[in-house]
């Protein structure tokens, strides 16, 4: 099972697993078809597509829509739905591509512009024997299953990441130096984690409406089928990870508050050190200040220790507020 960044690829019945080969160009779809994934599909593709099972592939444009009406729709004994789902979790620019799922009773049909790991995990898993039943149902099932396992598996990883992190952020011993360049390196991990999480979400509730839609939409003949009670379920799952997103989201957002409350008593603390050295300084400066003012009816510009005096004095002002704050444990 090789993967063909191109659209037309067909999965056909072979015993209890799928076939999947890439469709060359001018090839017909086979009758058997159950399961024609497009990848990145030209115009003349979508129309092959069309003509075998007459159906209207939705654009690019038209798979991107907020509105669920027009997501989420009938028409011509055809389901077609749009999800949101997982793409390049494993690297630092984590996003969403939108998925559209075309049930039809001859095939399932998907459209998508990337590469999700779930589809990969799922075509690996349906080319087994076993790994997957001979219905369009059962392809479309087996994709939100592995859609969602995938969703779940990348929550606990960032779950493990998170743990980690958050003992870095509260570890005491070590150097302010460190510490700094620390703080800025967590900060911009947990803003990383907090999307991975916020796409997690979005694709689960995504998800979670196009089985709603499924469970109230489907036909008699495929509610004999038994996928209803099963799309129940895994709906049951969807919520449970959005609740496990939802407590990973609000750990997220303590750790962000964290993090920034330590900066800013890091930030305090340096602004207290040149507040005390203001104080310190003031002293020995209102001496000096004095002593440079040159009036002829000052005693002190007679005497030959008139200098060191000064000095002694600038030293004395400036120990004693330094041994008050120390006795006042202010330093």
């Amino acid at each position: 099972m090789i993967l063909i960044h191109r659209p037309g690829q067909v999965l056909t019945h072979l015993g209890e697993s799928l076939d999947r080969y890439a469709l060359a160009p001018g090839e017909p779809i086979p009758e058997d078809a159950l399961w024609i994934d497009i990848v990145e599909p030209t115009r003349d593709e979508d129309r092959l597509v069309e003509a075998h099972l007459h159906i209207e592939i939705p654009t690019r444009e038209e798979m991107a829509d907020i509105e669920p009406s027009e997501i989420l729709y009938r028409e011509n004994n055809a389901s077609y739905m749009t999800a949101r789902v997982l793409c390049s979790s494993d690297t630092d620019n984590p996003k969403l591509i939108d998925v559209s799922f075309i049930l039809t009773e001859r095939a399932l049909v998907t459209v998508r512009y990337g590469e999700p790991r779930s589809f990969n995990m799922f075509m690996a898993r349906a080319g087994k024997p076993g790994g997957c039943r001979h219905q369009p149902e059962a392809v479309l099932d087996g994709l939100i299953e592995t859609i969602i396992d995938r969703a779940a598996e990348i929550l606990a990883l960032i779950g493990k990441r998170i743990d980690r992190l958050s003992q870095s952020i509260f570890e005491t011993e070590r150097h302010k130096a460190r510490r700094t360049a620390a703080f800025r390196a967590a900060l911009k991990s947990i803003g990383r984690k907090g999307d991975v999480i916020s796409n997690v979400r979005e694709s689960m509730v995504s998800v979670e409406r196009l089985l709603l839609f499924l469970s109230a939409t489907m036909p008699r003949p495929q509610k004999a089928r038994g996928y209803q009670a099963e799309w129940r379920t895994t709906l049951r799952d969807v919520q449970s990870i959005e609740e496990h997103a939802t407590f990973l989201s609000n750990k997220v957002q303590f750790l962000l508050d964290a993090t920034l409350g330590l900066v800013a008593i890091e930030q305090n603390d340096i602004a207290k050190i040149f507040s005390v050295m203001s104080v310190i300084f003031l002293p020995p400066t209102l001496v000096s200040s004095l002593y440079g003012m040159n009036f002829h009816n000052m005693p002190e510009l007679e005497w030959k220790l008139g200098y060191p005096w000064a000095i002694a004095l600038m030293i004395f002002a400036a120990v004693v507020p330094y041994l008050i704050f120390r006795w006042r444990r202010w330093l």
